[in-house]
């Protein structure tokens, strides 16, 4: 009879880590290091919960262990909500293929509605030991997720945030300059009578690209009340449909419309061949982002290319450089990374067909 393999009870083969060792003080890692270099500045209380932790789990704090510290995998956690949108599918290429040259470990959590109870996964995934988040949009932006980042002590990197806070790292391009110049390129095109798709207004790339967008046509010259329509939408294709139409109904139309992401103006040249308008003949329609979507509708859309998966990749390589500063107990201030954007011309845009004319006065 074969004999069972006898169990010792209390032993674990496994060693034990300063990330081990934080999860069970509800502290952070650095905290620990602190106290295991018996720095001043940390209070008796959370001392006395490392050093509990420390016996419990027979944390060894020697050279050794602290090598195998450093080079413990990184645990970077992620939120997106809409797995169809052409930002997120370059941003999760250029997060895997940076996540497998630095071997960090991913974890993607769908979050199915943002604003809502969006705090909840990411402390589940803070609670279960992550090592850093990434928040790409529209959660770079949320003031509830900023909050508990900043409480939870958890290195971050926002992504395409138009006006980043200071506490946190950011990666993104200047939406305000970057939407200025779109806005130049269509005016020196000669259109005058243009409009313009907003994009989510929880996100502050949308105020930034409106406001580039604004002070172009300002610095044109042009009556903005006379010359600009602007219509709402929410970086979805729905939403571009909506507003496509609303600004394609006016009795005085755009000859050019600038929608703030390519799903939105996609869904532009939609409307504009539902209506019988030939695009660009009778009406030029560009975006942003240059996702894969741009060229995958007829005609290819004219857009300011964001180099979302470098971006991407740079929020891995800023998060993987902080967790890493921690674990040894010298943090990093908090970096802004600004990366080129680029004018892509291809065939959605035109000089229009029928000039409108320009109102000099009241009584033009």
């Amino acid at each position: 009879m074969p004999l069972k393999p006898t169990v010792r009870a209390g032993r674990s083969t496994k060693v034990a880590t300063i990330a081990d060792v934080a999860r069970l003080a509800g502290v952070s890692p650095m905290t620990v290091s602190r106290v295991i270099n018996g720095e001043q500045n940390v209070r008796p209380g959370t001392r006395e919960k490392v050093q509990a932790a420390v016996a419990e789990l027979n944390y060894l704090p020697n050279q050794a262990a602290r090598h195998l510290a450093g080079s413990e995998p990184i645990r970077i956690g992620m939120l997106y909500i809409d797995p169809t949108a052409g930002y997120l599918n370059e941003f999760l290429i250029g997060l895997l293929n940076k996540a497998t040259l630095r071997h960090v470990q991913l974890v993607v959590q769908r979050c199915e509605a943002a604003r809502e109870g969006e705090e909840k996964p990411v402390a589940e995934m803070i609670a279960n030991g992550i090592d850093g988040l990434i928040l790409p949009p529209p959660f770079c932006d949320s003031q509830p997720l900023l909050k508990l980042v900043a409480e939870t002590d958890t290195p971050a990197v926002v992504v395409s945030a138009g006006q980043p806070p200071q506490e946190v790292c950011a990666v993104g391009i200047d939406d305000y300059q970057a939407a200025y110049e779109m806005t130049r390129h269509l005016l020196n095109l000669g259109h005058h009578r243009l409009g313009f798709i907003i994009g989510d207004p929880y996100q502050s790339s949308s105020a930034r690209r409106l406001a580039g967008f604004h002070a172009a046509m300002a610095d044109a010259g042009l009556n903005i009340e006379e010359e600009e329509v602007v219509a709402q939408g929410m970086f979805t294709y729905r939403s571009g449909l909506d507003a496509a139409e609303s600004l394609l109904s006016q009795e005085r139309r755009p000859t050019a419309i600038f929608a703030s992401n390519d799903d939105m103006a996609a869904a532009t040249v939609a409307i504009a061949h539902r209506m019988g308008l030939d695009v660009p003949s009778d009406l030029t329609v560009v975006g942003f982002d240059d996702a894969p979507l741009a060229t995958t509708i007829w005609p290819e859309l004219t857009t300011v290319r964001q180099p979302i998966m470098e971006m991407a990749g740079a929020a891995v390589d800023l998060l993987v450089r902080h967790i890493k500063a921690r674990r040894t107990g010298e943090p990093l201030p908090c970096e802004h990374e600004l990366k080129d954007f680029e004018l892509v011309r291809r065939q959605s845009d035109a000089a229009p067909r029928l000039r409108p004319p320009l109102r000099l006065g009241s009584g033009a």
